[in-house]
This record gives C-alpha cells, sequence and structure tokens, in this order.
C-alpha cells in the first residue's frame, strides 16, 4: 500500500466511524474516531490469533515502518497542529496567568518525569533501568486536551481556567519532546551529567522560544504588506513549516518555536495585518486543518494498538502505571500552582479539573513509537498506551460532568 492509498483509506474509515457517531453514538468526535480504530484493532488481533494463515498485524507493522508514521506526526502534524491551536489562544486571559502556565509547562513537565521515572522503576521491580523509565515519564508528561477542548468550553469553565488549560497543553508539548530527548539519550549512555542535561534542555527551549518569536514578528511584517487572502494563508503555512525546519537545522524546539510564533500571529497578525475577509478565511481555513489532523492522530491512536504487545506481567503494570500517572499528574500541578499563589493557595477544584483533565495522547504514542528495539521497548509502549486510553476514553468522557459538578452555571466566573 502507498502512502497515498494508506491516507485514501484513513480517510474514508474517519469519514465511516464519524457517520456512524453522528448518528447513533454522539460522542466527542476524536474520542469516537479513537474508540472505533481501538474496537478494529481488537477485531485484527483476535483474527490473526484465530487464523494461523493471516499476518494483518506483521502487515501493520510493516506498513508503519515504512511509512515511517511517527516521525511524519512529530516533523510534520505535530507543527500544523500547535499552530492552528496557538491561533485561538486569548492571550490577554494567558498573559495574566503566564506564570501558572509557565511553571506548569516547565516545573510541572519536570516533576511528572522524575515522579513518574521513580515510581515505574519500583512497580516494574527493578527490571526496567533507572533512565529508561524516565524516559517513560518524559513521554507522559505533556497533556493534550484536543478531545475534550470544546467540551470544556461548553460545560461553563471559566475562562481564566480554560486559559490555563490550553497555554499548559500548548507550551508543555514542546517542553517535553525537550526531555525526551534528553531522556533518552541518557538512556542510551550519551548524556551523563546533571549539568549537560540542564545545558541542553535550556540550548533547546531558549532556542525554541526565541526562534518562535523572530519568525513571528517577522511574518507579521510580511503580512502588514500584503491585502490578498490566498497570499497571506500562503505566509501561514510557510511560516510553519520554515520555523519548524530552521528548528530542526539549528537543533532547537520546533514545537515551541511554532506555538510562539502561533501565538503572536493569532494576537498580532489577525487584529493589525489582515482585512476581515482575510482574517476570516486564514482562521477558518486552520480550523478546518485541525479538524482534519485530529481525526486522523485519534484514528492512527487506536490502531497505535497493533503495535503492542502484551502479556499478563504487563497488564498488571500497566493497571499500576495508570495508577501512577493520576498520582504523579496531581502532584505536578499542585505543587507548581501553589508555589506561584503562595499567598492565596488555589482552588481545590481548579486542580482537580487541571489533574482529571491532564489527558495525554498523540504526542506521547508518536514518541513511545520512535523508541528503536530494546529489551525494554514493549513494556514502555504497553504501559503508554495503557495511560493514554485511560485518559482519552474515561477522563476525556467524564470531564464535562466532572465541569459541571464543580463549576454549576450559576457559579461559573472567570477566576
Amino acid at each position: 500500500m502507498s502512502t497515498f492509498d494508506f491516507v485514501a483509506a484513513l480517510l474514508l474509515l474517519a469519514a465511516i466511524l464519524g457517520i456512524v457517531n453522528h448518528r447513533y453514538l454522539h460522542l466527542p468526535s476524536t474520542i469516537a474516531l479513537m474508540a472505533g480504530s481501538l474496537v478494529l484493532s481488537i477485531g485484527v488481533i483476535l483474527v490473526d490469533r484465530a487464523v494461523a494463515s493471516v499476518e494483518l498485524r506483521r502487515s501493520w507493522e510493516e506498513m508503519v515502518a515504512a511509512i515511517d508514521l511517527p516521525h511524519v506526526f512529530l516533523d510534520g502534524l505535530l507543527a500544523f497542529m500547535l499552530f492552528a491551536g496557538s491561533l485561538h489562544v486569548d492571550m490577554d486571559s494567558l498573559r495574566a496567568r503566564k506564570w501558572t502556565v509557565l511553571s506548569l509547562a516547565t516545573l510541572g513537565v519536570l516533576l511528572a518525569t522524575g515522579l513518574y521515572g521513580a515510581g515505574i522503576w519500583v512497580i516494574l521491580g527493578g527490571t526496567v533501568p533507572l533512565p529508561w523509565c524516565f524516559t517513560l515519564g518524559a513521554l507522559l508528561a505533556p497533556t493534550d486536551p484536543i478531545a475534550v477542548g470544546g467540551l470544556l468550553r461548553q460545560a461553563g469553565l471559566p475562562p481564566g481556567l480554560l486559559a490555563v488549560v490550553n497555554g499548559e497543553s500548548l507550551f508543555n508539548d514542546g517542553v517535553a519532546v525537550v526531555v525526551f530527548a534528553v531522556a533518552l539519550e541518557w538512556a542510551n549512555g550519551h548524556v551523563t551529567t546533571p549539568g549537560m542535561i540542564g545545558l541542553e534542555l535550556l540550548t533547546e527551549a531558549g532556542g525554541g522560544i526565541a526562534l518562535g518569536f523572530a519568525a513571528g514578528y517577522l511574518a507579521y511584517r510580511a503580512l502588514r504588506l500584503a491585502d490578498e487572502p490566498s497570499l497571506e494563508l500562503t505566509m501561514t503555512l510557510a511560516l510553519v513549516t520554515v520555523t519548524y525546519s530552521i528548528a530542526s537545522a539549528l537543533h532547537v524546539s520546533g514545537p515551541l518555536a511554532v506555538v510562539v510564533a502561533g501565538l503572536l500571529t493569532g494576537h498580532r497578525a489577525t487584529r493589525f495585518a489582515m482585512t476581515d475577509v482575510s482574517r476570516e478565511q486564514v482562521v477558518l481555513f486552520w480550523d478546518l486543518m485541525d479538524e482534519l489532523m485530529n481525526a486522523v492522530l485519534f484514528l492512527l491512536m487506536g490502531f497505535a494498538l497493533l503495535s503492542v504487545e502484551v502479556n499478563q506481567t504487563l497488564l498488571i503494570a500497566a493497571a499500576g502505571g495508570i495508577g501512577l500517572a493520576l498520582l504523579t499528574r496531581i502532584i505536578s500541578v499542585a505543587v507548581p500552582t501553589a508555589l506561584v499563589h503562595m499567598r492565596a493557595l488555589p482552588r481545590l477544584r481548579g486542580i482537580a479539573v487541571l489533574t482529571w483533565g491532564g489527558l495525554r495522547g498523540g504526542i506521547s504514542v508518536a514518541l513511545a513509537l520512535t523508541l528503536e528495539p530494546s529489551p525494554y521497548r514493549g513494556a514502555l509502549l504497553a504501559i503508554c498506551y495503557a495511560v493514554v486510553v485511560f485518559t482519552i476514553l474515561v477522563q476525556g468522557l467524564s470531564m464535562p460532568a466532572l465541569v459541571r459538578w464543580l463549576y454549576p452555571p450559576k457559579a461559573a466566573r472567570p477566576q
């Protein structure tokens, strides 16, 4: 199957599952796509085991390797998704809570990585080396609220808290990718000292933010010179692709660069450098792009089960990994927010929403699938996938009810 055939099959399946969901299930679209592909994956596994001559899982793994799906996502789709998401962030609300978002996206990611790594090392009885456990902690550190973003707004989540959820998810993706890369180098024996680890983190993250500011400002100045919608749309596409390419060449964080560039574009360029017609068409294009890419991503996440080999020991470890993910999320949310709001401690219901809304998604699965074959890859992939499925299907579907319970309509006021 060629890449074009693969994409065509995915889009057809997404359309079919979307119709079924729209007519009968009425679930959030992205969650429905993941659940549908998960059911199909289980069916493929059962057929594979029942019929000896059928090797559907091997065919899937060969196709994933040929297309290199994890890197297609990390080096392609991720840039467009982060840019599209950052265009709609309320910069005024984000600026008012910048220290909370910053602490969650930095200290929170580091806490989640360290605590989860140490905890899963204990759960696995030391059978997986500690550096590899920290690698698992890093790939599970980023949150992905895309699946329930719309539901949170409809459920009455206060705008301030919504800005924190969206802002954290955008920035912690970029930070977590850097932490994962450093942890993986450590696991492979390439980085050995805390000083080297800190320097690499600072270089990649700081360089990505600086590049994003520079690229976003240049794009803003360039957009002021044009007043044709198609040209301005082309310029935003160029901004995303060129910024990410330069970041890769400079070995700085591409996700952080794209997020910063997107925030500047959404806050300044759409207001002061575009006409009303241009703004409407550019925003509509990126909305459609975001919906399409998320549909494909969540569909692929369900099929990722075909890459996971499980046994009874791994199932027990995965169950422990799910509980550990919730525990580390509570700590990695409560500690940074308490440090930022020492004079007025944050409300427990806000911490509850941030904890239960800490969904893991496509970036965690993609990072896990990029791991090279090793004695520990199977265990890391199985635990990662269990946590992702639980957070999206269980936490994601229950988030609206939790928000309505904690923030009744009359009590829903901006924080």
